[in-house]
């Protein structure tokens, strides 16, 4: 489960209430998510547009990644063939920073 820090969390109601500064704590970096309690439970988490974006880039990434074990191994199953994970990235342009950030 992850953590937030105190200030991280944030009663529903205020965040109606308060929009503005709530968004502008976002856009302006003095936060890095907000999460939104409703009855003292976390239901959501909003996050810059970049950092959503990276999260969706990573989670993307790793379903290639997925993708390829699986053809991979039904590959040298049906022809005793396999294929280097380094040649399959250079061969979709994909390099090791990518996967590692």
């Amino acid at each position: 489960m992850i953590a937030y820090a105190r200030d991280e969390i944030i009663p529903a109601t205020e965040v109606a209430r308060n929009f503005s500064s709530v968004f502008k704590s976002l856009v302006d970096g003095a936060k890095d998510r907000i999460a939104i309690a409703k009855n003292n439970k976390l239901e959501l988490v909003v996050l810059p547009i970049e950092e959503y974006e990276r999260l969706k880039d990573i989670a993307d990434l790793a379903e290639h990644i997925e993708i390829y074990k699986t053809v991979t191994e039904r590959t040298a199953k049906e022809t005793g063939v396999r294929i280097a994970l380094d040649d399959m990235m250079n061969r979709f342009g994909i390099n090791k920073a990518d996967v590692r950030d």
